[in-house]
């Protein structure tokens, strides 16, 4: 995996995570939370994606790889 692509990824995952934070911290969220004490799956999702996104992405530039 080259130097960019790991970036884009690790940009990708925050951003991901920035938008799960916000679709949990939503009325939707906060009613499912109420009922099922889970936030919604949207919100999962997302967080989980961008953690995923992040890791794979530093994991990318502290391994090196193609020096592109």
């Amino acid at each position: 995996m080259n130097k960019a692509s790991s970036l884009v990824l690790l940009g990708a995952g925050v951003l991901l995570l920035v938008w799960g934070v916000k679709a949990s911290d939503s009325i939707g969220s906060s009613f499912s939370r109420l009922f099922t004490g889970n936030p919604t799956d949207k919100a999962m999702w997302l967080l989980i994606g961008g953690t995923v996104a992040c890791a794979i992405g530093a994991t990318g530039l502290l391994l090196g790889g193609n020096k592109n």
